[in-house]
C-alpha cells in the first residue's frame, strides 16, 4: 500500500509544466473506435485513467503502439466486438464513452456500468435519451446497458440537464449517423471542444462545440489522423491553488489561460495575484488569504472538479467562506479528512460553511476520490507538521508525476510503499 508523506508550511517557487487533459484524453481514446485507420494521439497524460482506457482498447482487439510515454498510435480496425464487460469498465467512469463509440461504429453496444470516483448518482438518462432520438433502442439486462439500432438518423436533441458525458456520447453516436443532429443545451467544457476537433481532424463535420448548440452532419467514414490533446485545465487549476495556498510564486506552463479564467478570478478574490501570458500563468501571494464565496457551475463557471481544492485553500483563509456545489449531490465527503487536520467546515446539503483556521495541522488522512485527493494534498502543503495520505491511487488517476512536479517547486513530499501489512517497514520509492 503506497501513500504520500508531506511536511507542510513550505512556500512553492518555480515552474510546473501541465500535462495533457485527462477528461479530453479518455474520451478521445474511446472515440478512436470510430476511425477507419490509425490515430496517432499526442500529449497524453501518463496517468492510470488513460492506461485503463488503452487497456480496454487492447483487450477489445485494437493494435496499440507506444511511441513514447505521451504518444500512442491506435488502429481499431481489428475490433469486432461491441461488448465491454465490467472487468474492463470498473476502474474508470470514462469507459461510459464506449456506449456512444460502439453504437456509432457497430449500431450496437453492450456496456457494463462504469467505475471511477463515487461522489453521487451518475444517471445516464440523458445519454439514453440522445441515443433513442438517433434511432437506438435500449435495455438494461444483467447489469449491462444494451443498445441496438437498425440505422442511426440525425435528430434534434434537447438535454434537460447540462451533461458533459451525455454531450460527448451523443456526438460519438451521431458523427456517422445519416443527416443532421442538433444538440441543444449542450455542455461547453474545453474537453468537449477537443473531442470535436479530434473527430473533425478525421473528417467529421461538427460545428458549435464550446457553445450550447452543437450541429453534427453525419459522415460515412472517418480517416486516420495525428492529434495533440489540449493542456489539462484542472491540473493547471490545482497547481494554481497550491501556489496560492502556500504563499508561493509559481509559473504554470503549457496552459490555455482562457480556460482558467473562473479559477483565476476566485484566487484573486482570495488574495492571490494571477498574471496571464500566452501559454502560461503566474500565481503569487504575499498577503494573507481571505475568505470568499464559491459556487460551482457548468463551464464557463467555476468547475466542480476544482471545488475540493478551493475548499482546502479556504479552510486556511481568514474569515468565513461558503462553497456551494450545484453539479453533484455528494461531493463533500472529503470534508471529514480536512477536519481531521483541524479545519472548521460544516456541510448542510450542497453547501459547505468554512471558518478559516491558520495553520492547519498535519494528520493521517485519505483520498476519497481524485479531486478530493488533490484537496488533501493542498491542505497538507499548507499545514504545520506532517500529513500521511492513504488511497493515493485515486490521485494518480488524474495527476501525472505529482510528486516530481511538487518537489521541483520546493514541496516536501514523498511517495512511500508500506511493505508489511502491519506497516512496520516503509520503503521510500520517490
Amino acid at each position: 500500500m503506497d501513500k504520500f508523506i508531506i511536511t507542510g508550511g513550505k512556500e512553492l517557487h518555480g515552474e510546473i509544466t501541465v500535462s495533457g487533459a485527462k477528461n479530453a484524453a479518455v474520451a478521445i481514446l474511446a472515440a478512436s473506435i470510430l476511425c477507419d485507420g490509425t490515430c496517432r494521439i499526442e500529449n497524453l497524460p501518463n496517468i492510470s485513467d488513460v492506461s485503463a482506457i488503452i487497456k480496454v482498447l487492447y483487450q477489445l482487439g485494437a493494435n496499440i503502439k507506444y511511441i513514447n510515454k505521451t504518444t500512442v498510435e491506435i488502429d481499431s480496425t481489428g475490433i469486432t466486438t461491441f461488448t465491454v464487460p465490467y472487468t474492463m469498465t470498473k476502474s474508470t467512469r470514462a469507459s461510459s464513452y464506449f456506449m456512444g463509440a460502439m453504437l456509432g461504429r457497430f449500431k450496437r453496444a453492450n456496456i457494463a456500468p462504469s467505475g471511477g470516483c463515487d461522489f453521487g448518482v451518475r444517471p445516464i438518462d440523458m445519454h439514453l435519451k440522445g441515443f433513442e432520438s438517433l434511432g437506438a433502442k435500449h435495455n438494461i439486462r444483467n447489469g449491462m446497458v444494451e443498445l441496438e439500432a437498425d440505422f442511426l438518423v440525425g435528430a434534434p436533441i434537447y438535454l434537460d440537464v447540462v451533461s458533459v458525458g451525455a454531450t460527448i456520447n451523443i456526438i460519438l453516436a451521431a458523427v456517422k449517423a445519416s443527416g443532421l443532429t442538433i444538440i441543444e443545451n449542450a455542455a461547453r467544457e474545453p474537453h468537449i471542444v477537443d473531442v470535436a476537433n479530434f473527430l473533425n481532424s478525421m473528417g467529421a463535420d461538427i460545428r458549435g462545440a464550446g457553445t450550447d448548440t452543437i450541429k453534427i452532419h453525419g459522415v460515412q467514414k472517418l480517416n486516420g489522423t495525428t492529434y495533440s490533446i489540449i493542456p489539462d485545465q484542472i491540473e493547471a487549476g490545482t497547481y494554481m491553488v497550491a501556489a496560492a495556498a502556500t504563499g508561493g510564486d509559481v509559473l504554470i506552463k503549457n496552459v490555455i489561460p482562457k480556460h482558467l479564467e473562473s479559477i483565476s478570478a476566485k484566487l484573486e478574490e482570495a488574495g492571490a495575484t494571477v498574471i496571464e501570458y500566452d501559454d502560461s500563468v503566474r500565481v503569487q501571494r504575499n498577503k494573507p488569504l481571505r475568505g470568499c464565496h464559491v459556487k460551482t457551475m457548468p463551464h464557463p463557471g467555476f468547475p466542480t472538479d476544482m471545488q475540493p481544492q478551493m475548499t482546502a485553500l479556504l479552510a486556511g483563509a481568514e474569515g468565513s467562506s461558503t462553497v456551494r456545489e450545484s453539479v453533484w449531490d455528494n461531493r463533500f465527503r472529503y470534508v471529514e479528512q480536512l477536519n481531521h487536520m483541524k479545519a472548521r467546515i460544516t456541510v448542510d446539503g450542497r453547501t459547505a460553511y468554512i471558518e478559516g483556521v491558520h495553520p492547519l495541522q498535519g494528520a493521517p488522512v485519505k483520498a476519497c476520490d481524485l479531486r478530493a485527493g488533490a484537496a488533501v494534498v493542498i491542505a497538507a502543503l499548507m499545514a504545520q507538521g506532517t500529513t500521511e495520505i492513504d488511497n493515493i491511487h485515486f490521485i494518480e488517476r488524474g495527476y501525472e508525476d505529482i510528486v516530481e512536479k511538487l518537489t521541483a517547486v520546493g514541496a516536501d513530499i514523498r511517495r512511500v510503499s508500506v511493505v508489511s501489512p502491519s506497516g512496520a517497514q516503509v520503503d521510500v520509492i520517490s
